[in-house]
């Protein structure tokens, strides 16, 4: 779009009916610095904590201190606030001064291995205990092999062996005296043991013994029978020699061990004397070590034992180290070692149910998936238990099963691990019940102020668990000390970002914008995310320039960029007015036909376009047709719009005859969705100028909704929509007759280009403020709208009066004519 000069400067635009354009002072409000005294931004402080947010500074701060169940917070506000930014600052002040929380650690249960036990140890106490496991667990590999390798033990179970092997060998002496001198042998085969008789020292074949005696074999055999017995008697006394030397042998290694543990496990025990939850796991450990001693003395090889592997099992190569000790270590679950001080502030940017209560890992082994106590890990409720949990509501509503965890936490007040795959029904493996954690945690929640209000009204546990609400302002009021925040807010994300200063140009054209995002020349927008964007680029421009601070011409080029990248559909919508293939006329007059103007948002991007508004009418039976939404393409606004022009018709001329109108109206060429009201006005113009016959000029635009009174009311994206018409208008060329009419209440939103603003001071284009629908129609028609006189008539050649005329001559018409005149509709709007 070429430039506006002001070269030749035409004389401003005079009064269009007794309404006088906007002066340029009053199109765009500079920022007024002088309550700062500074070169550069790095000479202003900071600011500490919420920025012009004292509503939500309060809350948090509530919410923060209060001790109470249920004060959770829910933080709401728009999305390029930076809330999660601002609130932490916050959040980390108050948590330095809260006391350090626990550590906690899991422990194997020996009694119940698939149920591992919690223990809460002293801030930052947690890997002492897991150390000081572990180098018990060296001191006892070194001390026990030490102690089973002596020689003193070694001689104490040798006896013992020979004892027991003693009475076993007397036995047998015995029994085979008794044989031998009865002629009988006790012979040992693969079999077991066999009796046979004897002759000469020499076993008796069977065919010898056949030819002995009668008497003889007989006497063998009852001899070979009562030694049988004898024999058996002494072989079952077998195993319970055995069983005696076992238990002997147990006895000696659990008095061996006993001796050989009791330093170490003293040591410890001292070591955490002031924790009864500790000595107690440390007393189970020792009882468990004598109850298990096979497993720590078996020679190579030895099994890792019912705890060392998963679930009971051998522990799998990966999780192998210290054998079957490793039963007795202590998995730190969550610790303070590495917080300063104070209270965790942890923000969960991805709350899946595992990351928001811990999950519990698996191996495969042997084809199956098992699991162990030192598996178990935490969960973001776990590492901000004692302090603060940050989480996005949107990311939290978006995983399953999340957001029912999270409140299941805290109506119950513990961290209880949940597997999913459980919940759905998709594994039957064998797992794990860890010990549930207390939980004392503040959840702050982060969203936008749609997604609270819609979640309050289908969760009424919303309620319950987030008592307060922390309400984000979008902007804030632009008085000088706004100004001078500002400037030090926009000094403090330079410096944050680790970007150039900005000298004082910079600083005053960044608030001009932020008052032009805001759309209020009274407020100034408080979304740093987009402000600091806006500097990243400015910053840029600066250091390809070579400067070594962002001025007011590097921000305007910022902004310039930002608005050239996304313009690509501004630019064709305004190059098919440009060449007529959307009808838009900018000069001449005509009736019934209007040019409003609507604003199109694409993608976080808003523009002005103008469209063309025609209005036809004829006697009928009081019927406006929209026909926008007689085609299902207007919004219920905009029907409501539509439905006050009836109103404002009916009870405004005509009184005494019944109304007796059909009217259509209609935007051009509109082949999308409309909706909103803002063109309320328009469509009232032209159904004014098509009854009274009047011309409406093409050089002008209007925008601005109406009530049933006739009183022009604001409007939204006044700035986008002006500056749409003044671009068609400056492309065809400008003739100091353009213009805009908007409503009055919208001169304090004006924030226009500085070509818009050169081109109004110069008189090439003019902005008008409208308060009624009298001072409207009387500059875009020319002619005085009229006031009704102490006859109750409308002056002769008004507006008004032609109205109010033809209305009565469509009510005489309509009488003459009868139900036939009524034209066939599918439908309308009365």
């Amino acid at each position: 779009m070429p430039p506006v000069t002001a070269d030749p400067a035409p004389a401003p635009p005079p009064p269009a009916a007794g309404v006088a354009p906007l002066p340029p002072d009053r199109l765009y409000r500079s920022a007024d610095l002088a309550a700062l005294a500074f070169e550069t931004t790095a000479e202003l402080a900071p600011l500490p904590g919420l920025v012009s947010q004292p509503r939500a500074d309060a809350a948090i701060r509530f919410g923060t201190e209060i001790g109470q169940r249920g004060f959770n917070i829910f933080v709401i506000g728009p999305s390029g606030a930076r809330m999660q930014q601002a609130v932490r600052a916050v959040l980390d002040d108050a948590a330095r001064a809260r006391t350090l929380p626990s550590d906690w650690v899991y422990v194997n249960n020996f009694a119940a291995p698939h149920r591992p036990r919690a223990i809460a140890l002293p801030g930052r106490r947690g890997p002492e205990f897991q150390q000081a496991v572990r180098a018990l667990i060296e001191d006892l590999r070194v001390s026990l092999h030490a102690i089973f390798e002596s020689e003193d033990y070694q001689k104490r179970r040798a006896t013992l062996e020979q004892s027991v092997r003693g009475k076993h060998e007397q036995a047998f002496a015995a029994l085979n005296e008794k044989a031998q001198a009865r002629g009988i042998a006790i012979l040992r085969t693969p079999m077991g043991f066999g009796l046979a008789p004897v002759r000469d020292g020499k076993v008796v074949p069977p065919a010898d013994f056949n030819a002995w005696p009668e008497a003889e074999q007989a006497a063998a055999r009852h001899a070979i029978e009562e030694l049988e017995k004898e024999l058996e008697q002494t072989l079952r006394a077998v195993p319970r020699l055995e069983k005696e030397l076992r238990d002997a042998v147990r006895a000696l290694d659990r008095e061996t061990a006993r001796v050989a543990v009791a330093p170490p496990f003293e040591q410890i025990a001292a070591q955490f004397a002031a924790l009864p939850e500790v000595g107690r796991q440390i007393e189970a450990m020792r009882d468990d070590l004598l109850d298990t001693l096979p497993l720590f003395v078996m020679p190579d090889g030895a099994p890792d034992g019912p705890a060392g592997g998963p679930m009971g099992g051998p522990a799998p190569p990966a999780m192998r180290g210290a054998g079957p000790f490793e039963r007795y270590e202590v998995n730190v679950l969550v610790t303070q070692a590495d917080h300063a001080a104070g209270a965790p502030v942890v923000e969960e940017l991805h709350p899946t149910l595992a990351n928001l209560v811990g999950r519990i890992e698996y191996l495969q082994v042997q084809g199956a998936l098992v699991t162990n106590f030192r598996l178990i890990k935490a969960g973001a409720l776990h590492r901000a238990n004692g302090g603060t949990l940050l989480l996005d509501a949107r990311s939290l509503l978006g995983e399953p099963f999340s957001w029912a965890a999270l409140k299941r936490a805290l109506l119950r007040q513990d961290v209880t691990i949940e597997d999913v795959a459980r919940f759905v029904g998709l594994t039957t493996t064998v797992s794990l019940e860890p010990d549930p954690i207390p939980l004392d945690v503040k959840v702050v929640l982060f969203g936008d102020r749609a997604l609270y209000y819609l979640l309050s009204a289908l969760d009424p546990e919303l309620a319950q668990h987030f008592k307060v609400l922390a309400d984000f302002d979008d902007e804030t009021d632009r008085s000088p000390a706004g100004e001078a925040t500002l400037a030090r807010l926009i000094g403090g994300i330079a410096a944050g970002q680790k970007l150039r200063p900005l000298d004082r140009g910079g600083v005053a054209r960044a608030i001009e914008h932020a008052a032009r995002l805001a759309e209020d020349q009274q407020k100034l927008i408080l979304l740093t995310e987009r402000l600091g964007d806006l500097l990243a680029e400015a910053d840029f421009i600066a250091g390809r320039a070579g400067r070594a601070a962002i001025g007011g011409a590097d921000v305007a080029a910022a902004i310039a960029a930002q608005q050239d990248r996304v313009g690509r559909v501004k630019d064709r919508s305004r190059e098919m007015i440009l060449r007529d293939i959307a009808l838009v006329e900018t000069t001449g007059s005509r009736v019934g036909q209007l040019n409003g103007l609507s604003v199109l948002s694409l993608g976080g991007h808003a523009f002005g376009r103008p469209s063309r508004i025609t209005g036809r009418v004829r006697p009928g039976g009081g019927r406006i047709v929209d026909i926008e939404r007689e085609v299902e393409l207007g919004g219920p606004l905009h029907s409501k719009g539509v439905l006050i022009l009836s109103g404002y018709l009916a009870g405004r001329y005509a009184l005494d005859v019944p109304m007796s109108l059909y009217a259509s109206l209609v935007f051009e060429q509109s082949y999308g969705g409309v909706d909103g009201d803002s063109a309320s006005s328009a469509e009232l113009y032209v159904l004014l100028s098509a009854l009274a016959e009047a011309p409406l000029r093409q050089d002008l635009a209007v925008t601005g909704s109406v009530n049933q009174h006739g009183v022009v009311q604001a409007i939204g994206g006044v700035n986008e929509k002006i500056e749409g018409f003044f671009e068609v208008c400056a492309a065809r060329g400008l003739t100091g007759r353009q213009g805009v009419l908007i409503p009055a209440a919208n001169a304090q939103h004006l924030m226009l280009r500085e070509d818009v603003v050169a081109a109004c001071a110069a008189g090439r284009f003019a902005v008008y403020p409208i308060e009624t629908i009298d001072q409207g129609i009387a500059v875009l028609t020319g002619l005085p709208a009229g006031a009704r006189g102490a006859d109750g008539a409308w002056p002769e050649g008004s507006v008004n009066h032609r109205v109010e005329e033809r209305l009565r001559a469509f009510a005489r018409a309509r009488k003459e004519a009868g139900p036939q005149m009524e034209p066939r509709t599918e439908g309308g709007t009365a």
